[in-house]
């Protein structure tokens, strides 16, 4: 009896270390670090008295199966990364219209190869390329390795001065994390271009005949043949031997196909040949300063002795403007010529009409009649020609011992009797009137 108490005292301890045990094991199959630490306690963890040793190893096996059925994303690997580490287009700039050839080396700079790579070159608007295609293959590219590619290209004739830009484009497929992925990166290089300088000065023109003392001119014709602008034109004249009011002459910019001339007036102080130089200074199309340098000679002869007895005088300004009080009497002048034409005008037509108003009265009076005779016809005519006729009749003046003319006979005009207030006795006083007159 004491046995049997014993062992069944023994047996709730037993089972509840199997329990624990089995607590144990859930709990740590439903933990994220459950492969650890299973493993971790297989190995450290020694069952009492080799109980439940089976038991641990389904719950071991248990727990790897809930285990298994988890999933897990993988982390994806890097992308590579294809540069261009170096480029060559010749020496200088390249001109406008003129072939070169574009070098490029490219490089891998990711953590895995690439494969199925097309390389692609563009020119823009400056640039084509100069036979061939713009277009390459390359099969594969592994990490870290560089690949370099040739192209023949042409700038063309309408290319800008200046820096520009050539378009190099990379489209290429990798492996990453057991699936293919793509990419594509486009790479911009600058190559210079430069318009050749076409500004063409022609030789100077020495004077034909400078003496001493007068003053003559240096001309140079210029001309930009160019496509591009030249900018700040500068001229100069250096020597000795002669006097000048501008040795500098700022000229500036000459646009493309722009022409002049540049002329330098100075005066002779010495005969003989004459050194002198023209120095001429510009920025060409692509901003470089450039100069050019003339030589000129130049012979002076001296100035014509003076005959004896000439008196020098001094030539007459030509170009010279009329003073305005000059100006105000021409105007006057004209004015007044103007008014006395006018009047003279007026007077003589008041003339004219006045001799052709008598004219005609004369016509009226000596218009005969009906009866043959002339003069007014109205029904007075006796008592008009009495009256006229007393007008001129001679009147026998008082006689006078003292008067020595005495007998001479006075003829007096008296005023026509007026026989009546009819039309045809005021007519015959109107041409009385006017006779007179």
């Amino acid at each position: 009896m004491a046995s049997a108490s014993r062992s069944g005292a023994r047996m709730p301890r037993t089972l509840i270390a199997l329990l624990m045990t089995l607590a144990m094991a859930l709990m740590l199959a439903a933990s994220p670090l459950a492969p650890a630490v299973r493993i971790a306690h297989a190995e450290g963890t020694n069952v009492a008295a080799g109980q439940a040793t089976s038991g641990g190893s389904g719950a071991a096996s248990g727990a790897s199966g809930s285990s298994g059925g988890e999933s897990t994303t993988p982390i994806a690997g890097p992308v590579p990364n294809v540069i261009i580490t170096n480029f060559t287009y010749g020496e200088g700039s390249v001109a406008v219209g003129s072939d070169f050839t574009l070098s490029f080396t490219f490089q891998n700079k990711g953590k895995v190869a690439v494969s199925n790579m097309v390389v692609t070159v563009d020119g823009g608007e400056n640039f084509a390329i100069a036979g061939g295609t713009n277009t390459f293959y390359f099969d594969a590219l592994s990490a870290g390795r560089s690949a370099t590619q040739s192209v023949p290209m042409q700038a063309l004739p309408a290319a800008k001065s200046g820096a520009q830009g050539v378009t190099v484009s990379f489209r290429y497929e990798y492996v990453d994390s057991g699936s293919r992925s793509s990419s594509s990166s486009d790479i911009r290089i600058s190559v210079p271009v430069s318009q050749p300088d076409r500004f063409q000065l022609d030789a100077p023109v020495p004077p034909e005949d400078a003496t001493v003392g007068n003053e003559t001119t240096i001309t140079m014709n210029y001309v930009n043949k160019g496509k591009g602008d030249i900018a700040n034109v500068e001229a100069s004249i250096e020597g000795d031997g002669f006097d000048t009011t501008a040795k500098t002459q700022y000229i500036g910019n000459v646009a493309s196909g722009a022409n002049g001339s540049i002329g330098f007036a100075f005066t002779p102080t010495q005969s003989g040949e004459l050194q002198a130089k023209l120095h001429i200074a510009y920025e060409d199309s692509d901003g470089k300063a450039q100069s050019k340098d003339f030589p000129v000679t130049v012979n002076v002869a001296d100035a014509a002795p003076m005959p004896a007895g000439a008196t020098t005088f001094e030539e007459p300004q030509q170009n010279q403007g009329m003073p305005a009080w000059a100006w105000a009497a021409i105007a006057v002048a004209v004015i007044v010529v103007v008014v006395l034409i006018v009047v003279l005008v007026r007077r003589r037509r008041k003339k004219k009409a006045k001799k052709s108003e008598i004219d005609e009265e004369w016509d009226e009076w000596n218009k005969p009649d009906g009866d043959g005779k002339t003069g007014p016809s109205d029904p007075a005519d006796g008592a008009s020609g009495a009256s006229v006729a007393a007008q001129t009749a001679p009147v026998p003046a008082p006689s006078s011992a003292s008067d020595p003319e005495a007998t001479q006979l006075i003829a007096t005009p008296q005023t026509p009797s007026v026989a009546g207030d009819g039309p045809a006795d005021q007519a015959q006083a109107r041409r009385a009137r006017r006779g007179r007159a």
